[in-house]
């Protein structure tokens, strides 16, 4: 394989920091969603996190612990409840308009979860994966195993219907 076509491939994917590979880690959900828009507008909905519970039924309550609201940033830490606990995150990667990365740590929990915009032909391709550990994903795999998916694949889609509308306020 060229080293042209290895780049290539390794820029379509998900830069995985050890601790959160999905090898080493009992959850890793994976949903994708091609996108009528381009992905700086993609970007911009998906940054604005203060109104993700606007559109998103699964985060509430988001407050930023550093940094200015209400785009994240590289480093930006905020706390939001997400699937039922309250989480505190820290944005790791932030490639704009491309990669956007976050750790999320509760008690009994411990997640990775990135996103990855793809020019396409046409507009965008959105991927986002998430690796979790501790006894709380581990718990939730076993007696609601599709219940993240689920979850993500409806991020993915109000984020869809939210682009395609334009720049966020």
């Amino acid at each position: 394989m060229s080293k042209e076509v290895l780049v290539m491939a390794e820029s379509n994917r998900i830069r995985w920091p050890p601790h959160y590979d999905p090898l080493d880690c009992p959850v890793h959900v994976r949903n994708e969603l091609e996108m009528d828009s381009p992905p700086s507008t993609v970007w911009a909905w998906l940054v604005r996190a203060q109104l993700w519970p606007t559109w998103y039924p699964n985060s509430a309550n988001i407050k930023f612990l550093n940094g200015q609201a209400p785009d994240l940033k590289l480093g930006t830490r905020f706390k939001w409840k997400t699937f039922g606990i309250t989480v505190e995150s820290t944005v790791l990667e932030f490639v704009f308009p491309e990669r956007l990365a976050w750790n999320a740590r509760a008690l009994g929990f411990d997640g990775y979860h990135a996103w990855l915009i793809q020019q396409t032909d046409e507009d965008c391709k959105v991927l986002t994966e998430e690796t979790q550990r501790g006894w709380l994903p581990i718990l939730q795999k076993a007696f609601a195993p599709t219940h993240i998916e689920r979850l993500h694949q409806v991020w993915l889609e109000r984020l869809k219907e939210n682009a395609a509308k334009g720049l966020p306020p």
